[in-house]
Parts: structure tokens; sequence; C-alpha cells
């Protein structure tokens, strides 16, 4: 009989430890029978536990003299801790810190990487004295005293579940091991380009050193390499056996980092979940609790996606787990067990493929741009849809968004030309499919004749009457410059580009802020040919800056002509967020309102579930289900098919509601 398939668990704690070697009693107060225990009662299935940690001590029984000078002797708290949980029926895969190791960064300075000018790579602020971590150059012989270490715990607990390599970005370096490196691969070390290439290089090869090396031993293990950018998944998916989004919301990710990495990430064949943490604010946040709103609203964010659910946490020094924090996550991941069944073996349901903007590494926390904007906005108008890149799948999608400033080579154009030949539709802003000065158009197909960048810094966008219905009837603002284009023979002009009477300066302006409209000109800033649309604004990234209404109503207006009938319609805020997944012959619609609100400075935070009465639910179906309920309640629900749709009303949405048509 074959093995069944390995399944991440759906409801696991990455429990930190990073721990200073000035702190006295490590391991003092350990239970192991009460620390595994604990895990259980909180619905834990999955812990992973500390070998080695950011100060680069050991927290196992060993003789190297890394093992933390103050921890308990005798005190194996690695091997105890994976005892005792596997003794619960608990996961307990082993962590591993890599590019962090103050240890070795002080016993072996040369070991470090080294900016362009010389100085260390890490440590926080300009100075040597601040508090931070100095990061190591994995092309010194550092890598060889990790593999030692990493043969160790392997050969200790062998077989292991799995081992989380952490903190394993590409780091280039000037130190001497790196430029000599480089210049072996007869690359430039004066060049940052020829830097980053060599650092890649290196980053590959322990990649594949370290899978192998675990792989060797306990075959059936997992491993991950957290810090890689999840858009090199394509070519290191076959180092990474699992994909985990960390995501702290409050730690500075903000709450549309993981749907967006999300809707990329699901594309490969791995299992992938979603990581946030306990803390009020980020990582060893001691003292700091989540609201339960705030902690069941991330969790119910992965879930919606069909990922795997991980929290956060970071042990005592002293061994004890925070019973505060424990009765927090058991609540939350109750929950989550009781949705299970609906959550098993799930695939999303998408029309929209969203070109990711190609400079932007999404393993690093970045917010306010242009992809954010362009989740932010996709979610608020209910399109179910996955994040793409050119040498993506993409021409299974209807419709095609490329926001603000996506190149369009030779390869691609000619896949658009026939992806719209076939009856595709795309939605292109900005400068998409245009040289970075609007004045070359690389995809005719759009209709439009670029004249170049707007003179303008702001300028006004006048709806046509085709699109009016809805929108306030006023010239409404476009705070950033835009690409001045006219159409093409053919092409239908949707709405206007309104100019001021002239750009704002020191020497002539109007009032407090923006010149006010002039005159509707000849160029648009919005039209359609066929299945191809252009807004030559910058509106995504613009929405992201501005968060400017018309914006959203602008590309929504546009998206209801590229298609007229989305998977899912939902009469509800636009701050719903939805999810259209499959399981087998179910469609599961996820819907979740949490109103986030700022409550302090450069923090948004969750405190209060605000119901929502009566949400309409349409869902596009090829045919009538057998029956419609809300999950886990398995609540019946009336429904009525008719023109495609299944429609239902929810009698309330509490947070989260699964709606489940069968």
């Amino acid at each position: 009989m074959p093995k069944p398939a390995f399944q991440l668990p759906f409801r696991q704690i990455h429990l930190d430890f990073h721990t200073g070697p000035a702190v006295p009693d490590v391991g003092r107060d350990f239970d192991a029978r009460e620390f595994a225990r604990t895990m259980k009662r909180a619905c834990v299935s999955s812990v992973t536990v500390f070998a080695k940690c950011h100060h680069g001590h050991l927290y196992y029984d060993t003789k190297r003299p890394e093992r933390h000078p103050s921890l308990k002797r005798g005190l194996d708290l690695t091997g105890q801790q994976v005892e005792a949980l596997h003794r619960e029926g608990i996961r307990a895969p082993i962590y591993i810190s890599v590019q962090c190791d103050e240890y070795a960064a002080n016993t072996y300075p040369h070991w470090i990487a080294r900016n362009e000018d010389s100085s260390i790579v890490g440590r926080r602020g300009d100075t040597w004295f601040a508090a931070g971590w100095q990061i190591l150059d994995m092309s010194s012989p550092y890598q060889e005293f990790l593999a030692e270490q990493t043969a160790e715990v392997l050969k200790k607990y062998r077989p292991v579940d799995g081992i989380f390599f952490d903190m394993c970005w590409d780091q280039p370096s000037t130190a001497q091991y790196a430029i000599a490196g480089i210049l072996k691969m007869g690359l430039d070390p004066t060049q940052a380009a020829d830097r980053q290439t060599y650092a890649h290089a290196v980053a590959l090869r322990y990649l594949d050193r370290f899978y192998k090396m675990v792989k060797a031993t306990s075959p059936d293990a997992t491993v991950y390499f957290n810090g890689r950018s999840y858009f090199n998944l394509a070519e290191e998916v076959k180092y990474q056996s699992q994909v985990e989004i960390e995501s702290l919301p409050t730690g500075g990710w903000g709450y549309m980092f993981f749907p967006r990495a999300v809707r990329f990430a699901r594309h490969f064949d791995r299992p992938y979940m979603g990581m946030t943490a306990r803390f009020h604010k980020s990582w060893a946040d001691f003292g700091g609790l989540k609201p339960y709103a705030a902690l069941e609203y991330e969790t119910s964010q992965m879930m919606a996606h069909g990922a795997k659910c991980s929290i956060g946490d970071q042990l005592h020094p002293r061994g004890t787990l925070d019973p505060a924090a424990y009765d927090l996550i058991g609540q939350v991941y109750a929950r989550v067990a009781a949705r299970e069944p609906w959550l098993v073996d799930t695939t999303a349901v998408t029309q929209v493929g969203l070109f990711q903007a190609p400079a932007e590494n999404i393993r690093t926390i970045q917010t306010g741009g242009v992809d954010e904007g362009a989740t932010r906005m996709l979610t608020q108008l209910r399109c179910q849809f996955d994040v793409v890149r050119p040498e993506s799948a993409w021409e299974k999608y209807e419709t095609l968004v490329m926001p603000d400033g996506i190149p369009v080579d030779e390869k691609m154009a000619a896949r658009l030309k026939a992806y719209l030949k076939r009856g595709g539709k795309l939605l292109a802003t900005g400068t998409s499919a245009m040289d970075a000065e609007g004045t070359k158009l690389d995809l005719p197909e759009l209709g439009v004749k670029p004249q170049g960048l707007s003179p303008y810094t702001v300028t006004y966008i006048r709806f046509g009457k085709e699109i009016a219905a809805g929108v306030p009837p006023t010239d409404h603002v476009m705070y950033d410059q835009g690409v001045r284009v006219l159409a093409a023979a053919g092409t239908k002009v949707l709405a206007r580009v309104v100019e001021p009477y002239f750009e704002r300066a020191w020497n002539h302006f109007c009032s407090h802020n923006q010149t006010p409209g002039d005159k509707v000109t000849p160029y648009a800033a919005a039209t359609l040919k066929g299945g191809a649309a252009c807004i030559p604004l910058p509106i995504f990234g613009a929405f992201a800056r501005h968060g400017n209404y018309p914006y959203r109503l602008l590309v929504q207006k546009m998206l209801d002509l590229l298609l007229p009938e989305p998977i899912l319609k939902v009469d509800g805020p636009t701050g719903m967020e939805t999810s259209v997944m499959r399981q087998g012959r179910r469609t599961i619609v996820h819907l979740l309102y949490y109103a986030a609100e700022r409550r302090a400075q450069n923090l948004d935070i969750i405190e209060d579930i605000v119901p929502l009465a009566n949400v309409a639910v349409a869902l596009k179906l090829a045919k009538p289900p057998r029956e419609a309920y809300l999950a886990p309640s398995r609540q019946p629900l009336s429904f009525e098919y008719s023109d495609g749709y299944a429609r239902v009303t929810v009698p309330e949405v509490r947070g989260h509601e699964m709606v489940v048509f069968e």
C-alpha cells in the first residue's frame, strides 16, 4: 500500500529562543512534560524548536564551545523538547540560524560580510555600539563551521522531523573570501551587480549542500530556508519542502503582505503557510500580547487562501511558556481545528492574473508600493486573482492586470498578442507596455499613441458618460504624474485628462496645494480597444500612496467591461475580503471582515470584531449546487440559482464566515 503523502500540519508554533550570553539561568525552570502538554492544550500540532540561535549559541548537550554558557548543566533542551512533543503526537522540526551568529562573528571577525566601504554588514544604526546582529559571509570558513554544527544536530536527533534554516538571503560582501570567489568566477568585485551575482551563486550552492545534508540522514524530513525571495521559487523550489510566508502585520509587514505573497507562492507544488506571531508588535516583544481579534483575523486570512497557520512565540530564557499567550493561541487554534475539514487539499479559484512589479523582492518588508496598492484595490473589488510574473503560465486567466510599470519585451509581446487574439482581456496602467519615458508603445494592441510623460505633476480625471454611473460628477484629482496618450483609430476613450492652468512652482502657484483644473484635453485617462484597456496613469501606486477612492472606481469600471461575469459578487463593505476555494466537489467562499484601526503611530491593530448582517453572496457555478451551508456549523442556507449564479444570504458575518456549496 503506498505511503500517504505528507500533510503539513495546520496549527504550528515557531518558537524563537534567541538568548544572549549574559542571561544567567537558561533552562533553569524547564519542565518537558508541562512544555508539551501546554502545546497540546493549545491545539498545537507542530512546534519548531531551537538548536542554534542568532547569538550563535547551541541548546543541546554538546562539547562544542558554542553551547550557551549558562544552559543548565546536562540539559539537552532541544532533545527534551523534541522527545516531549513527540510523546504528545506533536511534530518538532529544528531551527538553525545561518547568517546571524554573534558567537562566530565575535570569535572570528574576518568571517563577517563587509559593505562596499569595508564596514561590517549588520548592527543597527550608524555606530558599532548599536545592539544588533552581525552578518556572516557564507563564502568564508564560517560555512564549514555551520556545516559541522548542522551535522551534529542531524546525527544527534536522527531522523529529524525537519530543519528550518533561517536568515538565508543573498548577502553581497567585500570581505577577502568573497572577493577571491568573485574573481574566480571572472567577475569584477568593484561592481555591485557582480557582487550580487556572486552572492546569489554562493546561496544556491549552500542551499543545495545543506538540503542534501538533511535528506541524507532524514529522507522524510522537511527542509526550509527562510529569507529567500518568494519570486525565486521557480529556481529554488527544489530546495524547499514548503513555503513559509513570514508576515507579522504589526511588525512592519502590514496586513497586505501575506495576501500578496500567498497569491504567488501557491502556484508551486509545495505546501504553503502563513507565519504571524502572538506579539503586540514584532519578534521578541516580551510582555506584548496581541488582541484575540487580531490573531483570529491573521489566521483567518491564512485559512481563506488555503495556507497552513503558524504563530510565532519566544520561550522565556528559563524555559517557561507564557500561560496567557497559550490561552490566546489555544482559543485561536481550536477555531482553526474546527474548520480543517474544509481546508485540507483546497485550491484557489481565480480569474485574474496580476503582474508583479519586476524590481521588487517580495521577501523584504515593503509597504505602500504599486504591488500593495494593486493587491489592496483588487481585494476591495472582490477580484479573485493570483500574482504572476512574465515567465508564469498566465494564459489561463480570463483577465490580466499590468500595474503601472510592467515592461514588455518581444517575447512577452508575442505571448500577449496571442492571448488577446484568443479572447483574453488585459488592463495596463501607467507606463506598462511602454518605455519609461512614455514615448514608445511595445504592445500596439492597447490602441493608444503615447506622447511622453505629462509635464504636470498633478492632473484630473473626467469620467465619460459610458462609465460615469455611480461616480461623483466632478473632475477627480490624480496626484501623480501620468503619460499623455491619444487614442488610435478604433479605440474608445472612456475618460479624459483635465490639465491644470500651470505647474505649481515657487514663482507661480495657486492656493495651498495643486493648481485647479483648467480644461479638458484630447489626452485619454482610460481607453478600450477590443479586449485591451489602458489607464495611462500610475493608478495602483497612487491608490497605495493616497487612498483616493475614485481610482478604485475607475479600475472597477474598466474591469466591469473586461470581466462582466466575475466568479463572486458580494454585497458588503469595501473592507470585506473574499476568496473562493475548491475542495473536490465543494466550493467554499470565505468572507472576512475585520476593521484594523490606527491606534498608535505606525501601528494598525484589531481589537473588535464587528458583525455584519444579511450579506448577499452570488457565486458563479456551472450548475446548481446540491446544498449550501455555513462551516463549521453546517447551518443550511436556502439558495436560488439563475443566470449561472448560486445566490444565498448569509445571516451574519462575525469576522470570518465560510459558505460551502456542494
